[in-house]
């Protein structure tokens, strides 16, 4: 059934020991780098770093991740296995952790601040400039929010997922600065459960909509620029722990952190229908929060979440099977 919902501007971890294949294997790219490494370092406190977005700018090769503990950005290039600290955390510009990541077609760099802002009145989110300059530090209208990740959309605006509640912000430049504002309650479509609720987001192939996973209960839904937030039904597929998503046309890879497995759907142009292709254990020894495609290929952040002993190597894989 289709639910309607006010649009606000525009309009245990467990591994798999059984994989399901209804079709070829996915294509990781390690093995096609064309003399581009096939893992990067990166470089965390040596203590307890745990990092969780990524971010990718197609123009230059350069990609972001995020880092929980502190909440500061390192910076990579796709032919350099090292990277490096682009902006520190540790309460710079309000920020002490940090999620989800992207880039807009400037080169602009935003960061989703998962609960920097819950209780504290500091920041929800950032934008920088491609330079590290502070564009904008923006509370969104909530008390309850929790800014899981972002995507651009048609208008060149950054939309952000709450992991709390079923809603979606809206942040660009309003001539005189920046402003977020509500740009989806889909309060009438989607329950808020325990644990994480909405979390990662991709724009459809024809540009009408967002997909986004509800990981806690393992959902997709569609939330249309006309208005509408559907579910979308993936038959054979559970998304339990869907974190990150990936599209390319229409192939949506959905990463399942600590489910340790990587699904893969083929969705319509409009997003309203998907079918599973396959599934495939991740390693064990990592938890893969979130990813994304640069020059081909994408990169996969090894969170090191869950229990052990959190240590160095802090890595961004492009084979996520080990």
């Amino acid at each position: 059934m289709k639910h309607k919902t006010t649009i606000a501007a525009l309009l245990a971890a467990a591994t798999l020991t059984t994989i399901v294949t209804t079709g070829a294997a996915p294509a990781f790219a390690g093995d096609q780098g064309q003399g581009r490494p096939d893992t990067y370092t990166l470089n965390g406190d040596g203590e307890a770093s745990r990092f969780e977005g990524i971010g990718a700018d197609e123009r230059t090769g350069a990609f972001y991740v995020s880092e929980v503990t502190g909440g500061e950005i390192h910076r990579g290039d796709v032919r350099s296995v090292e990277t490096e600290v682009w902006i520190e955390g540790d309460g710079t510009d309000g920020r002490f952790t940090a999620r989800g990541i992207t880039v807009d077609v400037a080169g602009n760099v935003y960061i989703a601040g998962g609960p920097n802002g819950l209780g504290t009145g500091r920041p929800d989110l950032w934008v920088y400039s491609p330079e590290g300059e502070l564009l904008a530090a923006l509370r969104v209208p909530s008390g309850d929010a929790f800014l899981n990740d972002v995507a651009i959309g048609p208008d060149g605006a950054a939309y952000f997922t709450d992991s709390n509640e079923p809603k979606i912000y809206r942040v660009a430049p309003n001539g005189d600065g920046w402003t977020a504002s509500l740009w989806a309650d889909g309060s009438d479509a989607i329950t808020r459960s325990a644990g994480f609720n909405l979390g990662g987001i991709v724009l459809s192939t024809d540009r009408s909509a967002f997909i986004v996973a509800q990981g806690n209960i393992g959902k997709l839904f569609r939330f249309g620029f006309d208005g509408t937030v559907t579910e979308i039904a993936n038959p054979g597929a559970s998304l339990v722990n869907a974190d990150g998503l990936v599209r390319q046309g229409n192939r949506l890879t959905v990463v399942r952190n600590f489910d340790h497995v990587i699904t893969t759907l083929r969705v319509s142009a409009d997003g309203s229908t998907a079918r599973l292709v396959d599934e495939v254990a991740s390693d064990p020894s990592r938890v893969f929060t979130t990813a994304k495609t640069l020059h081909g290929r994408i990169l996969y952040v090894d969170s090191e979440f869950g229990d052990g002993q959190v240590e160095a190597p802090y890595e961004v894989v492009t084979n996520p099977l080990g």
